[in-house]
């Protein structure tokens, strides 16, 4: 179905501002003149705005983009796909309504949704939800260690699960990620799903208005009044505020005497403000009223103007209970079952580097790790290693790692065991399905780092480990066998002679080879000796400036990725836009000439910087402005390492290892060493500071193999 998307006020100022040659600086400013309310057209706009007025009456050029924005305003601009709406005919569409073919070749209605309503086509809405499919994996994971649960049989009154959305802990719960929701979910006091299925109901715009009056009267500080006795059947159970549409439907039908059917009808006249149908309703409305429980005209006029209030706003209460509910799941599965969840949620939800970023920092708060690929301990998708507290990449989410691949290799190690080397790896897989780019890959990930070696020296030795291997598999396929039957092929066979020498890869160009092929730095992340500075409070993050509802002023700190040089298409003055990266993500931010010019020497790619930043929200968007620029200083975190080992599977002999990698990674850092028994019970032990350490990540992960959470 084809969605019209129109030039509201806002926009036509905008586009006409563009049209005439104005910067898009000069048009937003008359654009932000326009009050912030639903359906407002630009005569309102500036009967409520003295400024806008002002500018419109002193201002020549205001007066003509003006003028010129009055005659488009309301008139089509686009066209869309609608997002759910498909058309169902018993014959052939297109002898009933014209059609065409959308951007991707759809086939697309030409009516919008009115139109072929009022023609009598059968319209449905489809929603495919991706939340569904992270449940699905979640649960499938749950029911390796449980497979009794039923994510349908949950109880719907769990403290732990309101937790979630009172604490505002909402990221990855559906429908209640959005700063401006979440800041509800803290303030709303949630103790019942109809809570849940309520804020839903009101966070759209328009029925947002009434959420603070809704947190007031839930919370006993304001007293609930009803026009009339019978309105506290309709809408006490949301507090004398009218949230649904079918809250309209029950107090037509309650009062006046409406059927249901007739009730929808009036519904539908009051959201659509029909003012014909609505004089007509009234009058009957207020008969009804009369006729039915003695309710005087005036009181009833009243009634009708308090539901019409609500009645525009009404949401339809089943859609919202419904959505309801599957937030309510997602919350219960992220308290309940964090592992899982999350590892869903990576594998399906963090399709983009920026998403993967704000998935991952929730781990972190969680206190979730996150390990590299391990070829012998990772599954295809993201997987909870629960005895570590941590969740493990999936081979196939390796950047140029094909998923048969990986799929043929996590199959010949269930079969035949964990891989050994990299020559066993190879001379165990087809040479077809792994090739040098695909082992490259791996290497560099870190996917082969249980087999002992650094990085750099397994890359070394690909080229001569695929040749002992292919010479393994000749052997096979022409039936030639050892003495001794045809055993594995010892583990450095092909790299027994090669003695040179191979330095480590710096850590800049490791963590560099795991943004790339990960889309997120694992084992460390280049701004670690910067992260006192985060500890502070003193920085928000780039997660947290992006979620803004309003427009406002940020301090960020990060890295910058990319400057790029630009120069302004009116006068030709150069500017920068940068790529901002911190532990959380990555935001464009410009910077105008005064501020990109004066700090020339500090705005270049991989400098480590902390910026003001002015960001200001459009539609669907954000954008970035810098307002200064500043040398970020190291400052190492001083928050304590804390390292959990698992007494069962700590030998004595294992104490030295632990030791030497404490020690090549010395830093700032407290370190506390718990030994956790089978029981739960546990000994700390505080080290001395001559073992103070840097960063813990890469620490759990060389000891990954007697950590019990990071």
């Amino acid at each position: 179905i084809v969605t019209l998307g129109t030039l509201g006020a806002k926009s036509v100022v905008r586009d006409v501002g563009r049209v005439l040659g104005w910067s898009y600086g000069d048009g937003d400013r008359i654009a932000k003149m326009i009050p912030n309310e639903l359906n407002i057209d630009l005569e309102n706009a500036a009967k409520k705005n003295p400024e806008l007025a002002t500018a419109i009456e002193n201002e020549p050029a205001v007066k003509q983009l003006w003028d010129y924005a009055r005659v488009l305003e309301g008139l089509s601009r686009n066209t869309g796909i609608h997002a759910a709406g498909v058309v169902i005919g018993d014959r052939p569409l297109d002898e009933f309504i014209p059609l065409c073919r959308g951007k991707e070749n759809e086939v697309v209605t030409q009516y919008a949704m009115g139109p072929l309503t009022d023609l009598g086509m059968l319209k449905m809405d489809f929603l495919g939800l991706k939340t569904l499919t992270v449940m699905n994996e979640a649960v499938r994971l749950i029911h390796k260690k449980d497979p009794a649960f039923d994510l349908a049989t949950i109880p719907t009154n769990d403290g732990a699960t309101f937790s979630i959305y009172n604490n505002g802990e909402t990221l990855g719960i559906f429908q209640m990620e959005s700063g401006g929701i979440t800041g509800f979910c803290k303030n709303f006091d949630i103790t019942t799903i109809e809570d849940i299925i309520a804020l839903g109901a009101l966070y759209r715009p328009g029925p947002m208005q009434f959420i603070p009056d809704y947190i007031e009267r839930k919370k006993g500080r304001k007293k609930i009044e009803y026009i009339h006795p019978l309105l506290e059947k309709v809408c006490s159970e949301t507090y004398g505020i009218i949230v649904y549409q079918e809250q309209v439907q029950l107090a037509a039908s309650v009062l006046a005497g409406y059927s249901l059917g007739d009730a929808d009808l009036l519904r539908r006249a009051m959201g659509k403000k029909d003012k014909e149908k609505m004089e007509k309703e009234r009058a009957r409305f207020v008969e009804g009223c009369e006729k039915k429980n003695a309710i005087t005209p005036k009181i009833a006029n009243a009634i009708f103007e308090f539901i019409l209030k609500f009645a525009e706003y009404g949401f339809n209460k089943s859609h919202s209970a419904a959505y309801g509910w599957i937030s309510y799941q997602t919350a219960f599965l992220k308290a309940h079952y964090p592992l899982e969840f999350m590892s869903a949620m990576l594998s399906f939800d963090a399709s983009t580097t920026e998403r993967l970023a704000e998935v991952i920092g929730e781990c972190r708060r969680m206190e979730i790790a996150i390990r590299p690929p391990d070829i012998n301990s990772s599954d295809l998708k993201f997987n909870p290693q629960e005895d570590a507290q941590a969740i493990r990449f999936g081979l196939g989410s390796v950047k140029n790692v094909g998923a048969g691949a990986m799929e043929s290799a996590i199959a010949e190690r269930e079969k035949n065991g964990p891989f050994k080397s990299l020559e066993d790896f190879c001379s165990r897989l087809d040479s077809r399905t792994v090739n040098r780019k695909i082992l490259e890959s791996l290497v560099k990930c870190g996917a082969f780092d249980p087999f002992g070696k650094f990085r750099s020296q397994l890359f070394a030795e690909i080229e001569s480990a695929m040749g002992a291997a292919a010479a393994v598999q000749r052997d096979r396929a022409s039936g030639q066998v050892s003495l001794f039957g045809d055993l594995e092929m010892p583990a450095d066979k092909a790299t027994t002679s090669n003695h040179t020498k191979v330095e480590p890869w710096p850590q800049q160009e490791m963590l560099a080879y795991e943004k790339e092929l990960l889309g997120y730095y694992v084992s460390g992340h280049p701004l670690d000796r910067f992260a006192g500075n985060f500890d502070s409070g003193k920085f928000s993050t780039i997660a947290q400036a992006s979620q803004t509802e309003e427009s406002g002023s940020f301090k960020l700190a990060g890295l910058l990725a990319t400057v790029e040089k630009k120069f302004t298409k009116k006068d030709g003055k150069p500017f920068g836009v940068l790529l901002l990266e911190d532990f959380t993500g990555s935001l464009e931010v410009t910077a105008w000439e005064d501020v990109f010019t004066k700090n020339a020497a500090l705005l270049l790619p991989g400098s480590a910087v902390a910026l003001n930043v002015r960001i200001a929200r459009r539609e669907d968007s954000i954008r970035a402005t810098a307002t200064s620029v500043t040398a970020l200083k190291p400052k190492a975190s001083v928050k304590p390492v804390r390292l959990r080992l698992s007494r069962e599977k700590l030998q004595e002999a294992d104490l030295p290892r632990i030791l030497d990698c404490i020690k090549r990674h010395p830093g700032p850092r407290p370190l506390f060493l718990e030994f956790v028994r089978s029981d739960g019970s546990k000994v700390e032990v505080e080290a001395a500071e001559e073992f103070a350490v840097s960063d813990e990540r890469e620490i759990t992960s060389e000891l990954a193999a007697f950590i019990m959470s990071a």
